[in-house]
Formats: structure tokens, sequence, C-alpha cells
């Protein structure tokens, strides 16, 4: 069974760091585009970071300069690495991947980690 699997979320003061990490495990063929979304309550489920299989970064623009995203395509794993936490990056962080499983290619979410930061 294929599965993306998040970890590193939890409560950090402002001005502090966290980093994500999100593993896809099961039987993959191949693996595309990885990124991390999310979503503050009330609100609708934002595109924080994206890495194509190139290396290629795309980034919310309220998160560029002070998050990375990056990726492991021997271990299959994608990391967030964020800087500089503001309250406003509160929220649940979801890691989300483009997988070839047998045969079909879709897009295959993980179940979300929380971030909180306090002020």
């Amino acid at each position: 069974q294929v599965q993306l699997v998040e970890s590193g979320g939890g409560l950090v003061q402002a001005g502090g760091s966290l980093r994500l990490s999100c593993a896809a495990s099961g039987i993959i063929f191949s693996i595309g585009t990885m990124g991390w979304y999310r979503q503050a309550p009330g609100k609708q489920r934002e595109l924080v970071a994206s890495i194509t299989s190139g290396g290629s970064t795309n980034y919310a623009d309220s998160v560029k300069g002070r998050f990375t995203v990056s990726r492991d395509n021997v271990e299959n794993t994608v990391y967030l690495q964020m800087n500089s936490l503001k309250p406003e990056d509160t929220a649940v962080y979801y890691c989300n991947a483009d997988l070839v499983v047998q045969y079909t290619r879709r897009d295959y979410w993980g179940k979300g980690t929380l971030v909180t930061v306090s002020s």
C-alpha cells in the first residue's frame, strides 16, 4: 500500500525553525513533483512549496526566503526547512506527491502534520 507519512511538526515560538519530512513508501514506479501544502483554520488549502524530480523549486510568495524545499530521490523523501517562522504560518501541513503506481499516475496526500507558531 502506497502512503506518504509526514513528521516534524510541533509548537515553536515566532522566529524559530522546524523541519518537516515526508517519506513515500510502497511499491512506486516513479515519483514526479513533490511538495507541501498547508491549511489554516477557516482557510483553503494552499501550496507552500514544490520540487520537481529534477530539482526545480516553486514557492508561495509568503514563504520565499524563509522556507526551503528539498528531496532525496533515493529515500523517496521530501523535506521542508522552515526558518523565521511567523504566527501566520500556523496550519496543518500536508505532503503531496505525483506518483506512478501500477502504471497509474495520480496525486497522493499525507494525513498532515500540525505546525503551531506562537507569538
